[in-house]
């Protein structure tokens, strides 16, 4: 008789891989159906505010197609349809903040909630009895995050984009404008498209001293990982107006809470490095060139995030300073996960 062969070990990819799926499985509500009803109701919001105009001009008898939109819109100049494009990508982004901020609440408390609620229902055991890491745990969480929800997120934000210029197109359309040479050029979408999942990465690198912060309350807290979180941070900004400490030590107040409260609580803000190394979202509108201040007010979308804006970011030490504490956040999180396997509510 053949002696039994014994299970080689698995894939660390596959494992890594493996766990990225089961942490979409379990967050898909609020990964992916959470931005796309988010998404939703801005169009929704879209449809009502379009049927309410028309109702109104129609009951105080106002005719939009004597208006000869068409004709309006075939004399625009190339410069003005360029100014017209830049408005509505800005509209765009506009209708997205509810899917940014939807992001933010549900990526927060997930964290919160990675490393506690295995412990609090005991399963943490039997992913403990598994052949997987506490430091693979922790990174599928922490990539979960950074890369996995917000990818997400913006293909949501892509579709009620979609949406909604398929909406305007419809509107446009019943009133005699021709919707393509207005809303659908293609140059400024996909540029706006692409360069918000290029951003995927930098928001992740800003952000990482909130992920870490709140996997590692997550992590160490026995109960109430929302109060460890929020109060520790929150105290010691009490403690220090108090004492008056950092003004002994030539340290402005403000300097506290804008970079160690603001990064640790609301660093998973979508774009919360724009104001990163004194440049401000003003410079970038403006290009940092009184000249330019005519031309980029109109296409702030662009000129927020510009190119160079984005390396500006990137070669700053305010963000690599704030990686770097978030990863040592990551492993004060492993370590804990190692040694801790109870919670009490």
């Amino acid at each position: 008789m053949n002696a039994p062969t014994l299970p080689t070990r698995s894939n660390p990819m596959q494992t890594f891989l493996w766990l990225l799926k089961r942490e979409y499985w379990e967050q898909r509500g609020g990964f992916f159906r959470a931005p796309l009803i988010a998404g939703g109701v801005m169009v929704a919001i879209l449809l009502l505010s379009m049927i309410v105009a028309e109702t109104t001009a129609v009951r105080h008898g106002i005719n939009i197609g004597n208006l000869n939109l068409d004709r309006i819109s075939t004399s625009m100049t190339h410069e003005q349809i360029a100014t017209f494009n830049s408005g509505l990508n800005a509209g765009l982004m506009g209708m997205s903040i509810p899917i940014m901020a939807t992001q933010f609440f549900v990526v927060f408390f997930y964290l919160l909630g990675a490393l506690y609620d295995d412990r609090r229902d005991r399963s943490v055991l039997f992913w403990k009895s598994l052949p997987i890491s506490d430091l693979d745990t922790v990174l599928s969480k922490a990539v979960s995050a950074t890369l996995m929800a917000p990818t997400l997120a913006i293909a949501a934000l892509i579709a009620m984009h979609i949406a909604v210029l398929i909406l305007l197109s419809v509107y446009a359309g019943i009133h005699g404008v021709n919707p393509l040479p207005l809303l659908w050029n293609p140059a400024p979408l996909l540029s706006m498209w692409i360069k918000l999942v290029c951003l995927i990465p930098v928001n992740a690198l800003w952000a990482l001293p909130t992920i870490g912060w709140l996997l590692l309350c997550s992590a160490f807290a026995r109960s109430k990982p929302f109060l460890w979180a929020v109060a520790v941070p929150l105290g010691l900004g009490t403690i220090f107006a108090f004492t008056d400490l950092l003004r002994q030590l030539s340290i402005p107040s403000s300097w506290y809470w804008k970079n160690i409260v603001g990064r640790i609580l609301f660093g998973i803000v979508p774009g919360g490095w724009l104001g990163v190394g004194g440049n401000g979202t003003l410079r970038a509108i403006t290009g940092g060139n009184g000249n330019d201040i005519e031309l980029d007010k109109f296409d702030i979308v662009n000129s927020v995030l510009s190119w160079g804006h984005i390396f500006d970011a990137l070669g700053s030490p305010e963000l690599w300073l704030g990686a770097a504490a978030g990863i040592g956040f990551i492993a004060a999180a492993v370590y804990f996960r190692r040694k801790r396997t109870e919670a009490y509510s």
